[in-house]
Formats: C-alpha cells, structure tokens, sequence
C-alpha cells in the first residue's frame, strides 16, 4: 500500500547511504528522542509539485522531512527531521509548508518543539519558492520565542539561510565528525579569500562549542545526543503558561553541605571550580551546564533545589578568575532571559573580580555586551536569589543580580567582600599621596589596605547598609536557598505596560 511504502516500505530510502556517511537514520533518530511507540506521523504522503530540472519524474513521498509529535518522558513534543537521502534533505515549497504546519500546531497546542536537521539548505531546483519556505520558518521561530520552547538538533550539513533558525531557538546541539554549520561554505571561502579550510574547521561542532559559542551541547555521538535532548526537555515546561516539571526528592532540602568549606578557599586569590559548589546545592548532585566549554569564566546550569527546577548563574574562578567579559556577558544574559521566559527561578552565585580590562574589550564593545546582562536581570520577573560567595567587586557586582537591580533575596558568607574594588586597589588610590609621602612606603601601604578593608570591606557592611539579607553558614547555603524558593514560588510581578524594551543589541 502507498501508505506502508511512505512510512518505511520502497518510499523511503535504504539505510545503507546514510550508513556511509556515519549517520543515523530519520527513523532511527526519531526512535531515540520518543518514548517507545508514541510517534505519530503526519503528511507522509505530502510530495512536492515543483517541474522542470528533472523535479516532474523524482516526487518521493514525506519530500525529505518527517514531521509529528510523540511523547518524551510522557509529554508531547513535536519535531520535524530532515532524511537526508530525499532530494540531501534540501528545504522545497512542499517540505516548507509541512514544517510550518507542525510550527503552528506546537504553538496553538503549546508543547515543546525539536528540529533534528540534517539537510543541504534551500533546494535550488525550486529556486525563490525554496528561500520563502526559510522565511515561514524564520518568522515562526521568533513567534514562538519565549512561548514554548524549541531545541535545534545539528545532525548533519546546516549551509547557508539555513542556519538562522537553530540561532532564533533557545538551545542547539551538535555531534562531533558530523555537524556542521556555516553561513558559506569552504568552496565559497576559497573561492572568495583564497582560504583552504575543511567543513569542520570552518564550522564544527568543536568550533561552535568552543569559539563562536552557537552550539551549546556537543556529544561524541547521536546516541548520547538525543539522550540529552531527552533529558534537557525533563527540565523544561511545555510552554510558558506552565511551571517547569517538579520532581519527588530523596535529597533533604534541609541538608547541610559541609564540603563547600573545603571547596572554597577563604584566600581571595586562590582557584577553585565552581562546578563543585553547585554539584553540592543541587538535588543529588546533579545538574544541566549549558555551554560548558565557550566562555567558561562563568557557569550557566539548570538544575534542582528541593525537586524545583533552578536557572544558577555562577562566576566561575577557575577559569580567567571569574571575571565577566564580553562572551560571559552574552552567554549568561541570553541564558537568564530564557528562565525569565519559562518561569525557572534564578540563582545566582557571586565570586567576581570585575570585568575583563583592557583595549581589546573596550574597542569589541564590553560596554555594550555587559549591558546585555545586566537588562536581561533587570527585565527578570521570576524569582531571583542572589549568594555572594567571596568577592563582589565594581560594577560586576551591580550586574550579577544585586538587591539594587531586583534581586529577592541576597544573602553572602562570612568570607564575602563587596567592594567598589579590591582593597589593594582602593588603597592604591585613596591613600596615594599619604603612601608616597611616608617614609616607608611599602610598610603604610599593607597597613592602610588593612585599615580599608577592616573599614568598608568587612563581611557585615553591606548587610548593616540592606543590601544583603543575611550572612550565612556557608553549610547552610542549600536549606536557605530551598526555604527562600519556597516561599518565592508565589511571587507575582507587575511591569509597566510596554509592546517591548530596547534591549542592547
């Protein structure tokens, strides 16, 4: 029957060419995202109308896309996937009009959507037709930005206009040896600035993992990918009218969390990774780094506190000591204005020196960039909660989520400094000429730094001024934090009424 063949009979192509190139099958993909048995399948039957070039004698059926939904973990998702042996996977009217469908039926029924692309771009056989197709998808992509969630899954070539859309969604993957994504490809680039580059050097999954920051998950292998897809999407509620999915713990919310005294160096200058700190605070240890290897000097995770699903935001002193710059800024703004779309409270963890100087910042806009940040916590009506571990300096600690820029709650351990900068630098500068005048200059420098930091830079000043709730037992860090979510869950905010702010770009 035409139906049978359509849905994996003589219609749908061999696994054999998809083999070779060290891919899975759309089938085979599609088995590993859904909970077994639960995909449905619509327009199988769906085959292109284009003439000319040949097109009038090759209509295979789906035109090179499966789209449906099924259930992950027992919740509707739908998803479109490109089959790579129909027509490469290009994009055509046909195959443009099934994905905008799905597009539409996500939205109106308000559940996840996931894309698994692995496609040639726009057919050039049905020329503007093809380009428009990109457009439909393009304007429903940032339709339904902050309204449900949507999750790009690179499994293959992603060339050209086609890239657009995994950077209009929340989160991509990718898979090393196989992904690759770029605006022209390495013929064009040679043929344009005489460059020899590979596909992969040229736009990996390593590259946009590491350097330009567009994937924010890449995995060995498609298996483990679509695990995560899986498990990323447990975190996440179906839209934005629902809160993230509450799980049953084991874990005392209560607990105390000894280690972090180990974990933390009181000396302000000393390396730790806060990855640890986190693995303690979170439900059994466990939680969701979103791109962990591009701009590393700050942590971006979701995770659990008491089975309540948490955005944490932490500076990260193992890596540049922590400091913000311009990749930090955009990677943990784009993150925080996420949570803030999908109702997930945030925590935000404050071990910062300042921002990152000098020319090269300057002059590539950390003005700029930073802002992005601090608007994305400023336009945050979710709950926030901010704990400053040790040092808080500059306008870095205005930035990340102080009480002055809306934060709930913020609470700092005994070890905290916060500062307009370091003591050393502070000194430096107030007592300049009363350091130059002495007689032994060094010597009333290391005093008048003490006398500084005893002054204004104690653990209790800021809390005496109101702008700290309380300093805490750092042990205690978990069981504040899951009393202070607790009681925040009520939370409701007004905003002034507005068609949208003017976030800098």
């Amino acid at each position: 029957m035409i139906k049978d063949q359509a849905r994996g009979g003589e219609a749908r192509p061999a696994k054999d060419p998809q083999r070779a190139r060290g891919k899975l099958t759309v089938d085979e993909r599609l088995d590993l995202l859904f909970d077994p048995g639960t995909f449905t399948e619509i327009e199988p039957l769906r085959r292109h109308r284009a003439s000319g070039f040949g097109m009038e004698n090759r209509r295979p059926y789906t035109d090179g896309v499966i789209t449906g939904w099924g259930k992950v973990h027992g919740r509707t998702v739908f998803v479109y996937a490109h089959d790579f042996r129909i027509f490469g996977g290009s994009l055509g009217e046909a195959h443009a009009q099934k994905i905008h469908k799905l597009m539409d039926l996500a939205m109106t029924t308000g559940a996840p959507l996931v894309s698994l692309s692995d496609g040639a771009g726009a057919r050039i056989q049905e020329g503007v037709t093809a380009l428009a197709g990109y457009g439909g998808i393009f304007q429903r992509n940032v339709q339904a930005s902050g309204v449900i969630p949507q999750i790009s899954v690179i499994l293959g070539p992603c060339a050209g206009g086609a890239t657009y859309s995994p950077a209009l969604t929340d989160f991509t993957f990718m898979v090393s040896g196989i992904s690759q994504m770029y605006i022209t490809g390495p013929n064009v680039v040679e043929a344009v600035t005489g460059e020899k580059i590979s596909h992969d050097e040229l736009g990996g999954a390593q590259v946009h993992g590491t350097v330009s920051g567009a994937a924010g998950f890449v995995y060995d292998n498609e298996t483990d990918c679509l695990e995560e897809v899986r498990y990323l999407l447990s975190l996440l509620p179906a839209n934005n009218r629902e809160s993230p999915p509450a799980l049953a713990t084991a874990d005392p919310a209560d607990r105390r969390c000894e280690a972090l005294l180990d974990i933390v160096p009181s000396e302000l200058t000393r390396s730790y990774d806060m990855r640890e700190v986190i693995h303690e605070v979170a439900d059994d240890g466990d939680f969701f780094e979103v791109h962990s290897t591009w701009a590393t000097n700050v942590v971006c995770a979701l995770a659990r506190i008491d089975g309540q699903v948490v955005g944490i935001v932490a500076n990260q002193p193992a890596s540049l000591a922590g400091v913000l710059d311009i990749n930090a800024s955009e990677k943990a703004a784009r993150f925080v204005q996420f949570c803030d779309g999908f109702s997930i409270p945030l925590v935000t963890l404050v071990d910062v020196p300042g921002f990152l100087p000098g020319r090269d910042q300057e002059h590539a806009g950390i003005i700029r960039h930073g802002a992005k940040l601090l608007y994305a916590y400023c336009n945050a009506t979710v709950p926030r909660i901010q704990v400053i571990l040790r040092k808080a300096y500059g306008g870095a600690y205005i930035v990340m989520d102080s009480r002055s820029i809306g934060a709930d709650l913020s609470f700092a351990w005994p070890t905290n400094e916060i500062a307009v900068m370091g003591a050393e630098g502070a000194a430096n500068v107030v007592f300049r000429k009363e350091i130059a005048a002495a007689d032994d200059p060094d010597t009333t420098r290391v005093r008048l730094i003490r006398e500084y930091r005893q002054e204004l830079m104690h653990p209790y000043y800021a809390a005496e001024r109101g702008l700290v709730d309380d300093v805490i037992d750092p042990a205690e860090t978990r069981a504040v934090l899951a009393r202070s979510l607790a009681m925040l869950r009520a939370k409701t905010a007004k905003v002034p009424y507005r068609k949208h702010g003017n976030l800098p770009m």
